[in-house]
């Protein structure tokens, strides 16, 4: 670990990692500063058992996204269907393209729990006493990465979910068509495996503008809520912490030159983007207020910098945070504005 007076004394295995450099040489307004090797943490034998379940997880997070990405849905079939309602043939057909289609829906949603259960295990490690937010990332930064991994994942899932209305479409179809027969007491198989209640769950979940992310930040604000003799400074100091770290790594040359993958670059984008709003959700006054803990214009700033490709979703992810404490918003030419303001 390099400090401004040489390599401070760390046990080798850090050492030799290399994984989390503290930056000493910019002093902006007090924030931490940290380098995260976001490319080659590897677990400790602490970190293990938690990382193991997370893991478990995050392997599946892919696959998740592959599917998402290749959903196609059934625009066709079911306006077929919707403009020959005597049609029994083209309604067949179309709920016969829905169910499999919501059947991957529902996929989706239960990943969503599995994804909020696993960031809670990795709150409880990075925010446990007797150490501060800051000691956890640099003595756990395998789980530190894990939780990057988490909004990394979320963001993705949430800028294709957004630019895909065939989801909601055909979950409507879907929900209308098992109403109807149920008014006229005809049993459909499908609804074994989507029952009302989970319907009505998924509902909710994709009527989100950004659903994986409204669930962590749920999840985020329920472990606050149930951890009360854990002071709420420990899980928004971890938020805040992270965001230093990505806006560091995003606009110093020679950091970003550490990186082996462009793909890393896009990476801290989102986890930035992420804790962010995370952090808005769980502290009291939000991400935008003057004693925020988060550099809000340093940090937008950094995203203008970069292809708008690569930010645009990430700056709408931005625009739907106004913290009401404030009044204060990301506007349409991702400036910090008040809120209302023409």
């Amino acid at each position: 670990i390099w400090s401004q007076g040489g390599f401070s004394r760390w046990p080798r295995q850090f050492a030799g990692m290399g994984n989390l450099l503290k930056v000493l040489t910019r002093e902006i307004e007090n924030y931490p500063h940290f380098f995260l090797d976001f490319e080659n943490a590897q677990p400790t034998d602490g970190e293990q058992e938690v990382w193991n379940q997370v893991n478990a997880v995050l392997q599946d997070s892919e696959s998740i996204l592959t599917e998402l990405q290749a959903y196609k849905g059934a625009g066709q079939e079911i306006r077929d269907a919707i403009q020959n309602p005597s049609d029994g043939q083209l309604q067949d057909r179309a709920w016969n393209s829905v169910c499999p289609l919501v059947g991957r829906l529902k996929r989706f949603y239960e990943f969503s729990l599995r994804l909020e259960k696993a960031l809670q295990s990795l709150l409880e490690s990075l925010t446990c006493p007797p150490y501060t937010p800051t000691q956890h990332l640099e003595r756990e930064q395998a789980l530190a990465k894990q939780f990057a991994e988490i909004l990394h994942f979320t963001l993705r899932f949430d800028e294709l979910k957004m630019k895909n209305p065939a989801i909601q479409n055909d979950f409507s179809y879907y929900r209308r068509t098992i109403s109807r027969n149920r008014i006229n007491n005809m049993h459909l198989d499908a609804e074994n495996e989507v029952n009302n209640e989970m319907a009505n769950r998924m509902s909710l979940f994709y009527a989100e503008a950004t659903p994986m992310l409204k669930t962590l930040s749920d999840a985020t604000t329920k472990f606050v809520s149930e951890n009360k003799t854990l002071p709420i400074e420990n899980t928004t100091d971890c938020l805040s912490t992270m965001a230093s770290v990505c806006k560091v790594m995003l606009e110093t040359p020679e950091y970003r030159s550490r990186f082996t993958n462009d793909e890393t670059l896009l990476f801290c984008m989102r986890v930035m983007v992420g804790v962010i709003i995370l952090y808005d959700h769980v502290h009291p006054v939000g991400a935008f207020a003057k004693t925020s803990k988060i550099d809000m214009k340093g940090c937008i700033k950094v995203l203008k910098e970069q292809p708008p490709n690569n930010v645009e979703g990430l700056l709408n992810a931005l625009r739907e945070v106004e913290s009401p404490a404030t009044n204060v918003r990301v506007g349409p030419e991702g400036d910090l504005e008040q809120a209302g303001a023409c």
